[in-house]
């Protein structure tokens, strides 16, 4: 049965953090609040609470899973590098609404879905979010929504969709119009915008230095 924690209150907030915590590492899901709309996450590394997020969402592995991350030192870990680009867009964005898409290390053992050997990554602006991800490590986490349904601005949207295939639910209040981050993808030679959603193509290509046409 699920457990709804309301973190707008200090003594919840603590208790549905540490319960969250704690269903993270016995390989349950969560929900949890980000800086764009309610996310559903799992250990990043435990192959088989990824694949019961991928079936909570009624998703295949063609859509590969993204990973949270609580530092910006974390992302050296995971990545086989970190290019110039990628240090730019990090320190100018992070915490915030860009997801990045760098080749992960080869070393991970993990299963995200069909990624090519690709991540993508990000660091939200969200306290709660931060707080978790900063206690248990990284997290693979996708939008708080069946596939085909529109993604939760709130936990009790995300409980409706989700039901009990999620242990814990943390209640961060509405996240206001549901806006998705913006993705860049630099494992190529040149950098893409894969969406354009948060953070405008203009501001990426600013601190890139180059054309924002060059990025489509």
């Amino acid at each position: 049965m699920s457990v709804v924690y309301d973190c707008s209150k200090r003594e919840t907030r603590a208790d549905g953090l540490a319960a969250a915590a704690g269903a993270v590492r016995s390989s349950r899901l969560v929900v949890l609040p980000t800086d764009t709309v309610y996310g559903i996450g799992a250990d990043a590394f435990d192959a088989g609470a990824v694949q019961a997020l991928l079936r909570a969402k009624n998703r295949g592995p063609d859509m590969p899973v993204g990973v949270l991350v609580g530092s910006w030192s974390t992302v050296d870990g995971l990545v086989l590098g970190v290019p110039p680009q990628a240090r730019a867009l990090i320190e100018a964005f992070w915490p915030g609404d860009l997801s990045i898409v760098l080749p992960h290390a080869p070393s991970l053992q993990w299963n995200l879905g069909d990624a090519r050997g690709t991540v993508m990554l990000r660091m939200p602006l969200h306290p709660v979010a931060l707080e978790l991800l900063r206690d248990v490590g990284p997290m693979a986490v996708s939008s708080a929504n069946v596939s085909g349904r529109p993604p939760a601005s709130t936990a009790q949207e995300a409980q409706e969709q989700l039901g009990d295939s999620v242990a814990v639910y943390l209640d961060g209040g509405s996240s206001g119009e549901p806006v998705a981050s913006s993705i860049v993808d630099l494992t190529g030679t040149e950098p893409v915008v894969l969406r354009e959603g948060a953070v405008g193509k203009e501001a990426i290509a600013e601190v890139l230095g180059v054309p924002a046409e060059s990025l489509a």
